[in-house]
């Protein structure tokens, strides 16, 4: 019952989701920009849009998203250890390991959107559209999203990994060791993340404003 309503969710109530966010926009665009002759351009809309909104964004997706991923994999990881423990009590103190584990993915993330928040300077409205503000709001934006997917893929697969490394070790305690092997390549995933976030940013300045007229889109007043 549960695989059908998710699966019913993808697949009709997120593209509906998005389909009334593209017609809302669509509407808001012709209802202000009647004598545009064109009802939506990316290229305008990246432009228009604040690198502020991008950077924030981003960095809320890396942390948000880490979080989500480690919660998801604590919560798996603590109902089997419990579970196992209920029959088999000494496997409740040797695989906290996979608690801590699931932990570290939320740590990569507040470690990564902490990097990124240096970046957000206070600059001035009328100064804030250049091309290196706009190429720093950028790599913050897919640099997060990237850190945070990466986390949170990561969370649920040292989740699963440590919940049956508890039920193994519950089973037969020389399981416990072979199965820690896989949870601690799994946990590595999501030092890739957190590497990839960084080689994104790596070449991004601060906001600054521009020293003289900024070069700005026509289409910003």
């Amino acid at each position: 019952m549960g695989y059908y309503s998710y699966s019913s969710y993808y697949s009709y109530g997120l593209p509906t989701f998005v389909l009334i966010v593209i017609a809302l926009y669509l509407l808001f665009t012709v209802c202000a920009h009647v004598d545009s002759g064109e009802a939506f351009n990316v290229g305008r809309f990246l432009e228009e849009s604040s690198p502020y909104a991008w950077g924030a964004t981003g960095i809320g997706l890396c942390i948000g998203l880490s979080v989500l991923g480690a919660g998801w994999g604590i919560f798996v990881t603590g109902a089997s250890i419990l579970g196992g423990g209920v029959r088999q009590p000494r496997i409740t103190t040797k695989n906290l390991i996979s608690i801590i584990f699931c932990e570290v993915v939320a740590i990569y993330g507040v470690i990564m959107g902490i990097v990124y928040s240096s970046k957000l300077t206070p600059i001035p409205s009328s100064h804030i559209h250049t091309p290196s503000n706009h190429y720093t709001g950028f790599a913050l934006f897919w640099g997060g999203l990237t850190v945070g997917l990466c986390n949170l893929l990561c969370g649920v697969c040292v989740g699963v990994t440590g919940a049956t490394a508890a039920l193994a070790d519950a089973a037969d305690p020389e399981l416990f060791v072979k199965i820690l092997v896989v949870e601690v390549f799994g946990s590595i995933l999501g030092l890739f993340g957190l590497i990839v976030g960084l080689l994104i940013v790596g070449s991004a300045g601060d906001f600054k404003a521009a020293a003289a007229q900024a070069v700005v889109s026509p289409f910003v007043h």
